[in-house]
């Protein structure tokens, strides 16, 4: 239940110091579009494009309407720290942030779907921020290595992997824990919200760290880790890069592939031929599907084209493509936010409290904190239009909003 304040003098403080950009992100994070917010509170869309750009500012009672419309708390909508990295926030558009997420396909999912889960991100970078408060995060520590967009690059997404592995003193052979390792340097990784499941992992410059958001429903402990890697290379590689490009997709697949699988490390291991003996080991001690295995020694000139094109006939004949044979590890789970939400609670720290602290929903908080996927993820939007300002004071919205909570 969102606590709403209930004076008109708190909703004037907000409304004077109201943040277009935290609009943005409570509009995407409720799925709407700007005309379907502004039918919502009775205004028009070109009204709720000018709260948004911070050419106009919303009078006390329609920051009521607004909370009450998307779900949050009015003081949801006093500047944070997104604001001050975007120069107050004077933009209408979330992509404008930090850096636009690298979604894998831009046809995969709608833009609304593409926008909820961009501010659910936004999000959980401020939730880290307002966390290191109270509980010592690892130190960014990650590799700052750009790969131009525009070519294929030859050799440096396998030299950005090498230096990564290097500068994070990887020893030679498999990474047991790719999730932890991620998080010990400083990367935040949570899980995607269930709105989001057409979205494969994606990764984003946060406000205050570097974010992968895992997808909710993919439990494929192989893929995922493959998933991590290929988004730890976006962020080391792609910062200024068009998302969804394919050469950026293939470099960062090929970033991947050195980095889990470095070929000085596994070339003499991968066979000419598939013998699926040999595969089904080399996937267990080294934690990659069987297909990953395949197009390495593709990749490397061990496998012929041709007996790489036979042997992936056969993993299609026997349905491989979607489950291959072997024992499937559980998935690697974050840990970070979660466990310092453990730790402070431990403390004596209440976790709603916590959530009220970053200013966000607790529905947004207890999704960010989650050491699994959760099954569920709503917002209290309210889904009928709301009594237009005229006819009700900003207190009468808000006993309207607290009854219907």
């Amino acid at each position: 239940m969102t606590q709403m304040p209930g004076s008109a003098t708190q909703l004037a403080d907000v409304a004077r110091a109201f943040s277009g950009y935290r609009l943005t992100i409570a509009r995407q994070l409720a799925g709407l579009r700007k005309n379907a917010l502004a039918e919502r509170i009775g205004k028009t869309p070109t009204a709720v494009a000018g709260y948004e750009t911070g050419i106009k500012r919303p009078a006390a009672a329609t920051v009521a309407q607004l909370a009450l419309s998307l779900g949050v708390d009015p003081s949801f909508f006093l500047p944070g720290l997104g604001d001050y990295r975007l120069g107050g926030g004077r933009k209408d558009d979330l992509a404008a942030g930090p850096q636009t997420p690298h979604f894998r396909s831009l046809r995969s999912a709608t833009q609304i779907v593409r926008d909820q889960a961009s501010a659910y991100g936004m999000l959980v970078g401020e939730i880290a921020a307002s966390l290191e408060r109270h509980v010592e995060l690892p130190v960014r520590d990650l590799l700052h290595f750009p790969v131009s967009p525009d070519a294929p690059a030859p050799g440096e997404p396998e030299e950005a992997a090498r230096m990564l592995r290097k500068e994070w003193h990887i020893p030679p052979g498999p990474i047991r824990h790719l999730v932890r390792l991620a998080e010990h340097h400083g990367i935040i990784i949570v899980y995607s919200i269930p709105q989001a499941a057409s979205i494969d992992a994606f990764s984003q410059e946060t406000t205050s760290r570097p974010l992968i958001m895992l997808n909710p429903v993919k439990d494929d402990y192989f893929r995922q880790r493959f998933d991590v890697a290929h988004e730890i290379g976006h962020l080391v590689m792609h910062s200024d890069a068009e998302p969804g490009n394919r050469v950026v997709e293939d470099q960062a697949h090929r970033f991947a592939a050195e980095f889990l699988m470095p070929e000085s490390d596994i070339a003499d291991s991968l066979p000419a031929k598939a013998n699926w003996t040999r595969l089904l080991a080399l996937k267990e001690a080294w934690g990659v599907s069987i297909q990953a295995l395949l197009m390495r020694a593709r990749q490397l000139s061990i496998m012929p084209e041709n007996a790489y094109g036979t042997a992936m006939s056969t993993v299609s004949a026997r349905g491989w493509r979607r489950r291959e044979p072997g024992v499937m590890p559980l998935p690697e789970r974050p840990s970070l936010l979660p466990r310092s939400v453990e730790l402070l609670v431990e403390a004596g720290y209440d976790a709603a409290l916590l959530a009220a602290e970053c200013r966000v929903p607790v529905p947004v908080f207890n999704a960010a904190t989650a050491r699994q996927p959760l099954l569920t993820f709503d917002l209290p939007v309210a889904e009928y239009p709301i009594a237009k300002a005229s006819e009700n004071s900003p207190e009468n919205l808000f006993e309207l909003a607290a009854f219907r909570r």
